[in-house]
């Protein structure tokens, strides 16, 4: 638990970054925020939970709403997101698009603006469509835009990409929060090997936005980042010269292998995480969009059989072994496919991943924090300013 004192002096660091351009702004992809952008995300969220363990109430807003969209399954990142309003003040309304009007015609903008007018953020994730969910987003956010400018709204709702199908930012910060704080700070970071791995899985269409966020965000710290999967497991080529150009400009490196061995040799960070190719990605997007679902069953049937022929790529006991002094840090967005635990054959050994769940289960407890900075920071043009104020106000949370 920091001091008072110590949370002061973190909301003096971060006074000094530019924040300017987040106020009413959104939050796509990492990549397209600044480092004062991407560091005052991670010193918010430190800052927030420094004070919610003291006991210090940070409710920004009186009344408000924050609107959920969840067009796939979600534990932790829902909860996160339910969490990091109410932290903040806000109330959480889902929209359950079968419940909806949307079931009759209604449009994208009119649904915007119709479940916007005391909402002050928007977080949706849609993320299992190749060139749908980024779009939909981009399309929400200049509809509320439009609908504010227009006067129908009395407040701009501002966006958090709680995962689309090019990025999972909410996620890839979480666990760069973790890491961070693992290695004992930011400046310990550069040098480390990270090796963000396809992993085996006996299901079908995992999305490519993990590894692509973890590519796109990591790159960015100096570290040598190394991705690895089978022939033809290929993530989106904007996102791998993303990560590239990060590398360069950070002094670190970018680097592709084809082995998981490879990859696992004296890494400091393993992620072994299993994604569909991008190729399968975009054919499941056009039958979908064909309606052709008869192909659909067949698309996942070749993917499944694929996936077999990789069953040797798993997170095991003596792969780990291979890593720096053998103790790397095992990372998963979750949940893992478990060998022996989940499934019969999967991404990860059963012992392994036992071994790493208190990691784990702390790597996951960054989110709320990091999707509550990233509302605060697009609300409040000083956010140093209002974290002091509630700094000096010490309401306690609980009374």
């Amino acid at each position: 638990m920091r001091t008072q004192a110590e949370i002061k002096a973190m909301i003096e660091v971060l006074a000094k970054l530019d924040t300017s351009r987040m106020y009413l702004n959104d939050f796509f992809h990492t990549w397209k925020e600044s480092d004062d952008e991407i560091a005052a995300v991670f010193q918010v969220a430190e800052i927030l939970r420094a004070m919610r363990e003291d006991n210090i109430s940070t409710k920004v807003f009186d009344s408000g709403l924050g609107i959920s969209i969840f067009r796939d399954n979600s534990t932790r990142t829902r909860f996160s997101f339910a969490s990091a309003c109410n932290l903040l003040g806000l109330e959480v309304q889902d929209l359950d698009e079968k419940i909806s009007q949307i079931a009759h015609g209604e449009t994208v903008r009119e649904t915007a603006n119709m479940v916007s007018f005391m909402a002050d953020v928007i977080g949706i994730r849609d993320d299992m469509y190749i060139g749908k969910g980024h779009t939909y987003m981009k399309t929400v956010a200049d509809s509320v835009a439009e609908g504010y400018k227009d006067g129908v709204l009395e407040q701009r709702p501002t966006l958090v990409n709680l995962q689309c199908d090019i990025d999972h930012p909410t996620q890839s910060m979480a666990d760069m929060l973790h890491v961070i704080n693992h290695f004992g700070g930011v400046e310990n970071l550069k040098g480390k090997k990270i090796a963000m791995t396809w992993a085996y899985s006996p299901s079908y269409g995992k999305p490519l936005s993990v590894p692509q966020g973890i590519i796109g965000l990591f790159s960015r710290f100096g570290m040598e980042v190394v991705l690895a999967h089978p022939e033809g497991y290929d993530i989106m080529k904007d996102v791998e010269d993303v990560a590239a150009a990060n590398a360069k400009a950070s002094g670190g490196s970018f680097r592709k292998v084809d082995s998981m061995e490879e990859a696992f040799k004296d890494a400091d960070i393993v992620y072994p995480k299993s994604w569909a190719p991008y190729a399968v990605m975009e054919e499941r997007t056009r039958l979908v969009e064909a309606g052709r679902f008869d192909d659909l069953k067949d698309l996942e049937k070749r993917c499944l059989e694929n996936n077999a022929k990789f069953k040797d790529w798993t997170c095991t006991e003596d792969l780990m072994k291979t890593t720096k002094d053998g103790k790397a840090l095992y990372m998963h967005c979750l949940p893992a496919d478990i060998t022996g635990l989940s499934c019969k054959e999967g991404e990860v050994d059963r012992s392994v991943f036992d071994r790493y769940l208190v990691p784990l289960y702390k790597e996951a407890s960054y989110k709320p924090y990091i999707i509550a900075a990233m509302i605060f920071l697009s609300k409040f043009e000083k956010p140093s300013a209002k974290l002091q104020m509630l700094l000096d106000e010490a309401r306690p949370r609980i009374k």
